[in-house]
């Protein structure tokens, strides 16, 4: 069987890169990302080019330094299912190094910028919390760059779907610049399963279905949202948690809804 070029598994390089995913790779225009897997007392050079970052610490402590900022040693949680996160947002052309204070991951999430804004640390006080749904479609979001967060270009969010729900549901899509309705944002999920051996499923479809492709999603896997609606479904017995990067042409999060789900809404 073709492996799906929207499915990207990880696959641990000598400086301790899981995923790798840029414009390029991915065939696309604005999102970036990365997950770097460090072991106490390593460190990853970190150059952000014509990018603007956020560095997540997704479990682990680490110290990010780069020019005159210096993050201190962050991060409090064991996994991505306990606690907020810290975060880093870092402008472009910033030159510097994640160092690990105890094992960890880390995710850098990246789109392009003119680099108005100076690096900042982003502590867990000022991720936002809420559950999106009901009953078998609730699920929990922590904000990390949201809208009203200052960024040039990058939406970043962390979901948890608990086993046997639904996220991202009903379907939207948001694949049209045409504002005030929908905006064009490319998408990037990170899923991390618990326990490690499940699964998820996630489609990608598009209304003409030129696109619709239904993948099985293992822990540490990236889907590419480039267009179309974009479900998720958590198995019983597995949560599942995933890291979302959004950018485009607008910093703007408006989506359409698929008329034919659109009644579940009601």
């Amino acid at each position: 069987m073709t492996q799906s070029q929207l499915l990207v598994h990880p696959r641990r390089s000598s400086d301790g890169v899981m995923h790798r995913i840029t414009p390029e790779s991915a065939g696309w225009r604005y999102v970036g990302f990365e997950t770097r897997s460090l072991k106490a007392g390593e460190k990853s050079a970190l150059d952000t080019g014509d990018k603007e970052v956020c560095v997540v610490i997704l479990s682990g402590k680490a110290r990010v330094v780069a020019g005159d900022f210096d993050s201190g040693v962050i991060g409090e949680r064991k996994t991505v299912f306990e606690g907020l996160p810290w975060s880093v947002y870092l402008p472009p052309h910033a030159n510097g190094a994640i160092e690990a204070a105890s094992d960890c991951e880390v995710a850098l999430c990246s789109a392009p910028a003119t680099g108005k804004l100076k690096a900042r640390l982003i502590p867990p006080s000022e991720v936002a919390t809420l559950t999106r749904g009901a009953g078998a479609n609730a699920r929990h979001v922590r904000n990390i760059l949201p809208e009203d967060a200052e960024a040039e270009s990058l939406l970043v969010v962390e979901v948890v779907t608990p086993g046997g729900h639904w996220s991202s549901y009903p379907p939207h899509k948001h694949d049209r610049d045409a504002l005030p309705e929908e905006s064009l944002l490319e998408e990037t999920y990170y899923h991390r399963v618990s326990p490690r051996q499940g699964f998820a499923f996630q489609r990608i479809y598009t209304d003409d279905r030129s696109l619709d492709e239904t993948l099985t999603v293992a822990d540490g896997d990236v889907v590419l949202v480039p267009r179309g609606y974009h479900p998720v479904g958590a198995p019983h017995g597995y949560d599942l948690y995933y890291l979302n990067v959004m950018a485009g042409p607008k910093r703007v999060w408006r989506f359409h809804n698929d008329p034919a789900h659109e009644w579940l809404m009601k």
